[in-house]
């Protein structure tokens, strides 16, 4: 019986909107309620597929969407379900709805900064290379890094914003609504680099298209964390640059 092999994705990935779609699909909100019975029956069943019984059909892709939005790819056993990449925008939405608060004050900025570092930190940890991973010491290292930069950034520019005397008045309060922005933007991708530091000094495990493991690799670890972080700068710039856009055409 021959064995078959299950590719990375049913889209395109070569292409900029087959990775949009596959980046849908593992995090489509709905996996959340998989069942452990769903879980471990989506399981059975990528792994028949294996084996050679049966055709790459829909069963099957919904069988390795579920494991993919579901299960580690590194240790198989299921992730923490709030820090589930499935359940990343749903967590995403009600923590940037607090930093957009107008007038949130010192420590209503404090407070939230410091709540969208905790969630960072949570995802990176629970989402992160298992092959090379961050001590307990140096995790909770890099979470009071990060938030400490988050708050820095977001408490010194409201002040700074304010007292530039070249700026006009229209000009200040763009700046000021940017703010949150700027702080997240540079406390991701500081968060990013330090709960990931490990896996930039030892380097991470490399597969050739077969799934044979050729070692580790620091330039693949350079590659993988700098795309996230360079993803954090991305996936927040939409919502949190409109809400400036919106907040200008109040009357």
């Amino acid at each position: 019986m021959s064995n078959n092999k299950i590719p990375n994705s049913r889209f395109d990935l070569s292409t900029y909107w087959g990775r949009v779609r596959h980046a849908m699909d593992i995090t489509d909100p709905r996996t959340l309620l998989s069942t452990k019975s769903d879980i471990d029956n989506a399981v059975k069943t990528l792994q028949e597929y294996e084996k050679g019984d049966g055709d790459l059909n829909e069963k099957v892709w919904n069988a390795k969407k579920v494991v993919d939005s579901t299960l580690h790819p590194d240790t198989k056993e299921p992730v923490f379900l709030p820090f589930r990449m499935s359940c990343y925008a749903l967590t995403n939405l009600f923590v940037t709805a607090g930093m957009l608060q107008p007038n949130l004050g010192t420590a209503g900025t404090i407070f939230w900064q410091w709540t969208n570092q905790s969630v960072n930190v949570a995802f990176n940890s629970a989402n992160a290379n298992k092959s090379t991973q961050l001590t307990l010491p140096q995790m909770a290292k890099s979470y009071m890094y990060a938030v400490t930069a988050s708050c820095g950034v977001a408490i010194g520019l409201n002040k700074v914003v304010p007292r530039i005397k070249f700026l006009s008045s229209s000009s200040k309060a763009v700046l000021g609504r940017l703010t949150p922005f700027a702080a997240v933007a540079f406390a991701g991708v500081l968060n990013v680099f330090l709960m990931r530091g490990e896996e930039l000094r030892q380097g991470i495990d490399v597969f050739d298209k077969d799934g044979n493991s050729l070692g580790k690799s620091n330039r693949a670890a350079l590659y993988a964390v700098g795309e996230t972080a360079l993803s954090r700068i991305i996936n927040a710039s939409p919502i949190m640059t409109s809400e400036n856009k919106l907040a200008s055409q109040e009357p």
